[in-house]
């Protein structure tokens, strides 16, 4: 009887994303006899959504029953058509997957949502400090050799503590319930608006049905985008969305770029309508220097790293083994995406 074959493509050229030895160890010591696992030894693309694929990875997926890489380019999926079926992404976005074959097909595809929540959500606890307590002020005074109080002590000074403020998440998935539970300690009011349903955890507002976009811009001191991207959430935030913002609101997207109107952020932050905001992902990666965000001193701009965390690897093995036992006993994944509606 054949070998059932897992294919492993998880090196990565950026060292911190690249599998240690321990993590292919681990996997393979999850397999039953019978199995065969072809872990690669060239290194994959795992950008955005991932992408690319080598020669190499399209003969490894020839005949195998499991994938394990960043993303599932079409060129592998049609290498491994009629045996694969199941596939995971080390990425948390699987837009890149999603092409019209994947979507139609019995491939059961999982992600890694909720592996990235915690670093991103300090990230987030670190993005609005940034603007509450006026470091923004600092690091250039600093930049300039310059002591100077005076933004700080002005009048109008908008220099807030946490605990007066409120945050609004726009998606409440493991991005979200990491902001909300660090909000929560902190004595924020947590509202949110989530596609799913109107549940939540404890201590957070959900708000559901007509009108909720609206109201969560209207109490959000600071808006933090959470949701992924979709046909539905793409262009969500323009202009008119961001007006109903608070005026000195801060706006915080570590989820996608593309969901807000960056040049209606650019406007918005020049005119004084936002205090500031804070991006770890753009509609066009990476940023082109012709972007008016670059020169705004109120725009904090991260190169998509917000989820960089060296505690990765432990949460994302455990993801995986448990996956695998998982498909072994012929349970349902965690983590499995809902294909149609793209997250």
């Amino acid at each position: 009887m054949p070998e059932r074959r897992i294919v492993v493509n998880l090196r990565e050229r950026r060292p911190i994303w690249d599998a240690p030895p321990r993590v292919l160890e681990e996997i393979r010591a999850a397999l039953p006899d019978g199995w065969a696992c072809v872990c690669l030894s060239g290194t994959a693309d795992g950008e955005g959504d991932g992408g690319g694929v080598a020669a190499e990875v399209l003969d490894a997926v020839r005949g195998a029953e499991v994938y394990l890489g960043y993303g599932v380019p079409r060129e592998l999926f049609d290498a491994a058509r009629g045996t694969l079926r199941w596939a995971h992404s080390a990425a948390a976005g699987v837009g890149g997957s999603l092409y019209p074959e994947m979507v139609a097909s019995d491939v059961v595809l999982t992600n890694s949502a909720g592996v990235h929540a915690e670093p991103i959500a300090d990230t987030v606890l670190a993005m609005m400090l940034h603007f509450a307590r006026g470091l923004d002020w600092a690091v250039r005074a600093q930049a300039e050799r310059r002591w100077d109080k005076a933004p700080f002590e002005a009048a109008d000074a908008p220099v807030r503590e946490l605990s007066e403020s409120t945050v609004g998440l726009l998606g409440l998935g493991g991005i979200g319930e990491a902001v909300a539970r660090r909000a929560l300690a902190l004595g924020m009011r947590v509202v949110a608006m989530r596609r799913s349903s109107a549940d939540g955890p404890p201590g957070v507002e959900v708000l559901a049905g007509d009108g909720a976009l609206e109201r969560l811009l209207s109490l959000s001191d600071y808006l933090v985008i959470t949701a992924p991207r979709t046909e539905e959430t793409a262009g969500m935030l323009g202009a008119r969305e961001l007006a109903r913002l608070p005026r000195g609101a801060v706006v915080v997207n570590v989820s996608r770029g593309g969901i807000v109107d960056e040049g209606a952020l650019a406007e918005a932050l020049a005119a004084g309508a936002l205090r500031g905001v804070a991006l770890d992902v753009f509609a066009t990666e990476p940023l082109p220097p012709s972007s008016p965000l670059w020169g705004l001193p109120n725009a904090l701009l991260l190169p998509h790293v917000s989820g960089t965390s060296h505690r990765f690897w432990r949460r994302e093995t455990d993801l995986i083994v448990e996956n695998v036992r998982r498909y072994l006993a012929g349970e349902r994944l965690l983590n499995t995406v809902d294909k149609r509606a793209g997250y």
